[in-house]
């Protein structure tokens, strides 16, 4: 069988270094893949002229799994998000964004394990019909739902509950108000629901959501929603574990699969060994996950748990003084 090649984008600002730590934790875990460097963001800016070159966008389509660190767009016009753009152009119509507890972390809570399947590609961020009248005083934009988008997500995150032996996928809408778009949304997910009787369905309002997540978070298992509500409900989800440091994310389609941590690029600790490597490991988890590599993403997880849990050679944001290369020598002598 031919060696796994994966695509690796290590950003900006502190994204090289943790890459580095997620890549160095692979290969003493065991994990035989080829690497293929490109850069996209400042880093391709600097080089190319261009945010995401093409030579970027052919490795990406060639091997199919990508690793990314954090990527700036810079501010101002003419610059689309890089995150935006590749969503289009690989059709990732599944954000996939799971959140654990881990022991030792400053969260409210100690037994979260919820994951947000965020519908990517439509809704309110499809950059439809975003108009601004001519004397600035008057601002649209369009949300558009299809029944084949909302149908490919909702099954996608039933299909993730049985293949993850999860018990309960909770659509999150708001048809009472947005009676078309949210309206197609919940209509859809209650038919493809119904394909799938082993598994608890519910269906909740976006707001009553967001007040439940806070205060009883233990009812949620999987949650599915369109765009809007998936980008602001994954944070809140983040939040119950310990912020963005501790949340994975994944981007995929039939064709592509990104995986990435989802914090920001942080310019202001880059180069300083300070950066919590947790987020882009557990990305790492994610993609071996989904190579069908569970065994080994298991330890992974069960070393980086310790090293928290134990707070040995933490950084600063979980309590500890230490920076990303001593984090990574604890994972990796625990495996």
């Amino acid at each position: 069988m031919a060696k796994q090649t994966i695509t690796v984008i290590k950003g900006d600002g502190i994204g090289p270094s943790i890459i580095d730590s997620a890549l160095e934790i692979l290969k003493a875990a065991g994990c035989d893949f080829d690497y293929e460097f490109v850069d996209a963001g400042l880093a391709a800016l600097e080089k190319t002229g261009e945010l995401l070159p093409q030579e970027t966008i052919d490795t990406i389509a060639r091997n199919k799994i990508t690793l990314k660190g954090p990527l700036t767009t810079p501010v101002g016009e003419g610059f689309t998000s890089i995150n935006v753009t590749l969503r289009k152009k690989f059709g990732l119509y599944a954000n996939v964004r799971p959140v654990k507890s881990f022991a030792g972390t400053k969260a409210r809570y100690d037994d979260i394990d919820i994951i947000t399947i965020r519908e990517n590609t439509q809704g309110m961020y499809s950059g439809l019909g975003q108009v601004v009248s001519e004397d600035g005083n008057e601002a649209e934009a369009m949300s558009k739902i299809t029944r084949e988008g909302a149908e490919k997500i909702v099954t996608f995150a039933y299909e993730l509950a049985v293949r993850e032996g999860r018990k309960k996928v909770t659509a999150v809408h708001k048809a009472n108000i947005l009676k078309s778009t949210s309206g197609l949304f919940l209509k859809v997910a209650r038919e493809v629901a119904e394909r799938y009787p082993q598994i608890e369905s519910t269906e909740m309002i976006v707001d009553a959501t967001c007040m439940k997540l806070v205060m009883t978070p233990d009812e949620f298992d999987v949650i599915v929603t369109t765009n809007l509500f998936g980008d602001i409900l994954s944070d809140l989800c983040a939040g119950l574990v310990g912020g963005l440091g501790m949340a994975p994310g994944a981007n995929i389609s039939e064709d592509a699969a990104i995986f990435e941590a989802v914090h920001g690029s942080a310019p202001d600790i880059a180069g300083k060994n300070l950066a919590n490597p947790t987020s882009v490991i557990l990305a790492s988890i994610q993609m071996l996950e989904h190579l069908g590599m569970g065994d080994t993403a298991e330890r992974i997880r069960s070393a980086v748990a310790d090293v928290i849990k134990s707070g040995d050679r933490t950084t600063r944001d979980l309590g500890g003084s230490h920076g990303t290369t001593d984090f990574t020598q604890a994972v990796i002598e625990r495996l």
